[in-house]
């Protein structure tokens, strides 16, 4: 199939962008790595008046490195990511988890920015952003806004940009000493969507006490889901493979309400996120520099 007929502007400037979202209210599309807008235009799903091509955008393709943490631009694309020192010292949870998206083809088109704006459900990025306590940076023509992680994505597809606002940066707080991270998924196949994904984040105290911990899942609701219970079962506790258990079974039994669908049944879904929470887990502590208790 083809798209219905729209408008095309390729902007050089953030503020031209800015100036072409505003003037077609509504009815114009920010144009990223094109992954998931294009097919879906090609389908009509999508049927936009304007597309408002960022690549030629220079001033969004960025990664940096400062004492508040790391910043990356909205078009920087995804294989960069993947490739970047400064992304392995400063968030190894976003470089452990970037391999997993798609294939290497997809990751030299796909931005990270197109990615979060997308809000797909079963994408990594969404809820590697979640654990991680993203802070994402909007600009409209009236201003701009720091959005954080866990008030962005809203549902299925959606998040909490209007019409005329751009995503520009990502921010990543630095991780704070004694924390482990892990991403795990489970699909069917390399690079397809996965059935179950996991992003964690752990933090210990000075006496080896959990201090901090972020669970976030993926492909079990309508956006990334924070699995909250789980993470009150781990805090203030010293690392043990019973705590671990208990806390994986928060997150399948508490946290989550996946669905059924022709990948996998809601059963299903809940027996991988508490597979892989203790998997996910055990690694997290070992990488903080925990020594577990008992046996998993």
């Amino acid at each position: 199939m083809k798209p219905a007929a729209f408008e095309y502007f390729a902007p050089a400037t953030v503020d031209q962008a800015l100036a072409l979202l505003a003037a077609h209210g509504g009815e114009a599309k920010p144009l990223a790595g094109g992954q998931s807008l294009i097919p879906a235009m090609n389908f009509r799903l999508a049927r936009p008046r304007a597309l408002v091509d960022l690549n030629r955008i220079a001033e969004l393709s960025y990664i940096r490195s400062a004492k508040g943490g790391t910043t990356i631009g909205a078009m920087t694309r995804q294989r960069a990511v993947e490739q970047s020192d400064v992304v392995t010292r400063g968030a190894p949870l976003l470089a452990e988890a970037m391999p997993a998206i798609a294939h290497p083809q997809i990751r030299n088109r796909g931005t990270i920015g197109g990615s979060l704006a997308h809000a797909d459900p079963s994408a990594e990025l969404p809820a590697v952003m979640l654990a991680l306590d993203a802070a994402f940076r909007a600009r409209s023509v009236t201003g701009e806004r720091t959005i954080p992680a866990s008030e962005f994505f809203k549902g299925m597809l959606e998040t909490a940009l209007a019409p005329d606002e751009l995503l520009v940066e990502i921010g990543l707080r630095p991780m704070p000493d004694r924390s482990g991270t892990a991403f795990l998924e489970v699909a069917r196949r390399h690079g397809d969507y996965a059935l179950v994904g996991i992003a964690v984040v752990v933090t210990l105290d000075g006496q080896g006490r959990c201090k901090a911990a972020r669970i976030a899942l993926l492909s079990v609701g309508d956006g990334p889901v924070l699995a909250v219970e789980a993470g009150k079962t781990l805090t203030g506790q010293v690392p043990s493979a019973e705590m671990v258990r208990a806390a994986a079974d928060a997150a399948a039994t508490r946290d989550v309400d996946p669905p059924s669908d022709i990948h996998a049944s809601a059963a299903y879904r809940r027996r991988l996120v508490a597979v892989l929470t203790r998997r996910a887990l055990g690694r997290a502590f070992e990488r903080a520099g925990a020594t577990q208790r008992g046996r998993s």
